[in-house]
């Protein structure tokens, strides 16, 4: 390679994660709640110190679930991943109902990272459904047994 002529026209690519729809949304969560985070470190002064952390490690944790499903090759595990995205995604919706309960934040000023949450976990509930398989079983209903005793 000679890197004294110019360059090449340089192709973006991107990682397979970086092209679910999902994963945007989850980096735009994370984009809107890291101020939400800073605030209610400032105004609540501790008080807040173990939600925020768990908010901030569960908004991590839902981003880096969905990249590390996407690339994997079993359905089971892909899905397994994708589940406990979803787990951490509705993790972050209880941390922030948890900022209003204790008064941090009035429901509106959440609002706009609860809708974000709402969207985020439909997406993951779709890919769990789409890649664990049991969508795919077709099964029929359980016949109820019983058994029937003689008086003698």
């Amino acid at each position: 390679m000679n890197y004294n002529s110019p360059p090449e026209k340089i192709v973006e690519r991107k990682f397979d994660h970086e092209k679910l729809e999902v994963y945007g949304y989850e980096l735009e969560f994370i984009g809107w709640v890291t101020p939400l985070l800073d605030e209610a470190t400032v105004s609540a002064k501790g008080r807040t110190r173990e939600v925020c952390d768990q908010l901030d490690r569960a908004s991590l944790s839902a981003l880096l679930n969905t990249a590390e499903g996407n690339g994997k090759r079993q359905r089971q595990i892909r899905a397994k991943f994708f589940d406990d995205a979803r787990g951490s995604a509705t993790e972050c919706a209880a941390c922030l109902d948890a900022l209003v309960a204790k008064r941090i934040f009035a429901a509106e000023r959440v609002g706009e990272g609860k809708n974000l949450l709402l969207k985020i976990v439909s997406m993951l509930s779709g890919l769990v459904n789409r890649f664990d398989g049991s969508g795919d079983v077709l099964r029929e209903d359980s016949p109820e047994y019983s058994v029937e005793t003689e008086k003698i």
